[in-house]
């Protein structure tokens, strides 16, 4: 497939391949075990010569890893354990380089308890992050709000039991998709999947 960059809104996407990879399971480069984006970028030759079109990262940001990297802390910073923005910048100009469109996970939905959106939004019901999360109280036997299940099995509630019994249920807010607003101008990213 041609290289495109400039078409941004084009159907560019339609009938090609995409080869996804999960960092923390692609090469390693720093010895500690884990992939890394400088071994993704080692290896993106390879990747362009199998045919493929575009590359899938999945989430490589800042977290505390209780989610495999879908519970994002910092959605404006690499994991350490993955490299540096630096490293993924010249991934991006790599897989450019090569033809190869660059496609990444920017999970909104939710994030980690970590990230300082949570933890200002936890503090308490009046703050200005407040409603990023969806909070309701516990009923009285102390059991979820409601009946919702996860898409991945279970209640798609959790208990917070310093938080006087409340449940979080999901992330919101403008500054999720400042993040996006961020990724997009600071690289030359092709798609971001939501």
């Amino acid at each position: 497939m041609a290289d495109d960059s400039a078409g941004r809104g084009s159907e560019w996407w339609r009938g090609c391949v995409i080869y996804q990879i999960y960092p923390r399971s692609f090469q390693d480069t720093t010895g500690d075990g884990s992939g890394d984006l400088r071994g993704i970028t080692a290896r993106l030759a390879h990747v362009a010569s199998l045919g493929a079109d575009a590359i899938w990262l999945s989430p490589f940001f800042k977290s505390p890893m209780a989610d495999m990297g879908y519970d994002v802390s910092d959605y404006r910073d690499v994991d350490p354990m993955f490299g540096t923005l630096e490293d993924f910048d010249a991934l991006v100009a790599e897989a450019h380089r090569l033809g190869l469109k660059v496609v990444i996970d920017q999970v909104i939905s939710h994030s980690s308890d970590k990230h300082e959106w949570f933890v200002e939004s936890r503090a308490s019901r009046d703050n200005a992050k407040a409603d990023w999360y969806v909070w309701a109280d516990a009923k009285a036997d102390g059991s979820a709000p409601n009946n919702w299940q996860s898409l991945f099995g279970g209640p798609a509630w959790l208990a917070i039991p310093d938080a006087n019994g409340t449940y979080p249920n999901i992330a919101s807010g403008a500054s999720a998709f400042n993040s996006v607003k961020y990724l997009i101008a600071s690289s030359a990213i092709s798609v971001i999947r939501l």
